[in-house]
C-alpha cells in the first residue's frame, strides 16, 4: 500500500512546522500519559531532535535508535535477517520490525519507526527516492499500524515529510485514532 503525498511541490514542511506539532507532546502527554521512543532509519535522529526541542520532553520521551544500517537494525532492535533479506530495509515488515524493537528495548508506551530512501542517490525502480516505510505500535497491543508513503523532493524536503508523517502519526494513535490510510499489520 502507497500513500502519495506531495510534501515538496504542494506543502513543503518547515522547521517551524516540525516544532510546533513536536509541542502538542506536551499537552498529550498531560491528557493521555503516554511515553514515546523512536526508531529511525532515514531520517538519522531528526524525529527525536524534533521532539526533544520542546523543554520538558524528558516527561513524554524515552530514547531514540538511530539504525541506519542493516546491522544496526539486527543488533540494537532485534530486526530478523530473514525479513531484511525477504523484504529488504525499506519494508513494512521492516518497519514493524524495528517498532517492536523499540518498544521491547525502552520504557515507552508508543513508538514509531521509519526506514526509508531520502535520496538522491539509492533508489530503485521498485522503491524510488522518497519511499518512506512507516509504522507506529502501542505497548501491549498486537498490532502495529503501518503505511510506505512516497515523498516527493530533495533529501531535506524527504526527511522533514517523514518526520512530520511520523510525529502526526504517533499523536493520532496516542488518542486512541488509527493514522488514515495505515493498515493493521
Amino acid at each position: 500500500m502507497t500513500h502519495s503525498i506531495d510534501w515538496s511541490v504542494a506543502t513543503p514542511v518547515s522547521r517551524e512546522q516540525l516544532t510546533s506539532l513536536a509541542a502538542r507532546f506536551a499537552d498529550d502527554f498531560a491528557q493521555h500519559h503516554h511515553v514515546f521512543a523512536t526508531a529511525e532509519s532515514c531520517t538519522g535522529g531528526l524525529i527525536s531532535a524534533t521532539i526533544t526541542d520542546i523543554s520538558g520532553s524528558s516527561q513524554w520521551f524515552d530514547r531514540a535508535f538511530v539504525t541506519y544500517t542493516n546491522e544496526a537494525k539486527m543488533q540494537m532492535l532485534q530486526v530478523s535477517p530473514a525479513t531484511l533479506q525477504s523484504y529488504g530495509a525499506v519494508s513494512i515488515p521492516t518497519a514493524c520490525e524495528m517498532v517492536r524493537g523499540a518498544l521491547n528495548n525502552s520504557n515507552a508506551t508508543i513508538a514509531v519507526a521509519v526506514t526509508g530512501i531520502a535520496g538522491p542517490t539509492g533508489g530503485s525502480a521498485q522503491k524510488p527516492v522518497g519511499t518512506v516505510c512507516i509504522a507506529v505500535q502501542k505497548r501491549g497491543e498486537e498490532h502495529a499500524y503501518a503505511c510506505c508513503h512516497h515523498f516527493s523532493g530533495n533529501r531535506e524536503q524527504v526527511r522533514f515529510a517523514t518526520v512530520y508523517a511520523a510525529l502526526a502519526d504517533l499523536l493520532t494513535v496516542s488518542s486512541g485514532q488509527e493514522p488514515h490510510g495505515y493498515q493493521r499489520v
